[in-house]
């Protein structure tokens, strides 16, 4: 099996924030047992689409697992009122990265809108040109939503030798076509790209060409708004 390892691959404390947003969640008041659950979903997902999983994922799944025992745990009769939440140390770190984490998405928006363009205001974009770059977390999300759409009967990887090569010139061919079809389009969705395979180990292998091709800086992923529709576009 292919082995992937990004450079655009985030840490446990983005998909945490990820699963925090998608489920529109309070951060300082976190259902741990769902966050867990889901969290556990990710890892599981991540593992077999072979992408190389930091120490730290584990480590924070381990300390997730530990929070949801401590607060399954009856407290004693001293600390009912008052005793301390087991969660406020990962909302304290949560809340800290998310903090450094909005400042550098905002640097990143400036250099990118301001890269190779001189203006004395700030530009007006549309809302059909205003994109976001998607992160891996999104590209799972989307991932895990078509593999759910599958029927059962083709739910089950069947051996079969795919190289990965033969899905990037795959991606190429069809994001080439998508420019110079009749509607000359300047993207296409990954939804669509995911159903042209008709087997799960075919999605698995051609999710993994897409990330090589991101690493390799041949196309990028972007939405129009947040956990919207992910396009692919040609760099």
């Amino acid at each position: 099996m292919y082995d992937v390892h990004l450079e655009i691959f985030e840490g446990p404390l983005d998909l945490l924030l990820y699963l925090i947003r998608k489920n529109d969640l309070n951060i300082y008041d976190i259902p741990i047992s769902q966050i867990t659950a889901e969290y556990l979903e990710y890892i599981e997902l991540m593992k077999e689409l072979n992408l190389d999983i930091a120490s730290e994922f584990l480590v924070m799944a381990a300390t997730l697992m530990h929070i949801k025992s401590r607060m399954l745990l009856p407290s004693p009769p001293s600390e009912e009122e008052e005793g301390p939440d087991p969660r406020a140390e990962l909302v304290a770190k949560l809340l800290e990265y998310q903090k450094y984490k909005l400042a550098g998405e905002f640097l990143s928006k400036r250099e990118l809108n301001e890269q190779g363009v001189y203006y004395r205001s700030g530009p007006v974009f549309s809302e059909e040109e205003f994109t976001i770059e998607a992160s891996i977390f999104d590209l799972i999300e989307s991932f895990r939503k078509a593999i759910k759409e599958l029927p059962e009967e083709v739910k089950d990887i069947v051996y079969e030798e795919i190289p990965v090569e033969k899905k990037i010139r795959q991606i190429l061919d069809f994001l080439t076509q998508a420019k110079t079809d009749r509607f000359n389009r300047k993207f296409v969705n990954f939804s669509d790209l995911l159903k042209t395979e008709k087997t799960r180990l075919g999605m698995i292998v051609l999710f993994l060409a897409l990330l090589e091709l991101i690493r390799l800086k041949q196309v990028i992923a972007r939405q129009s708004k947040l956990f919207g529709e992910i396009r692919i576009y040609l760099l």
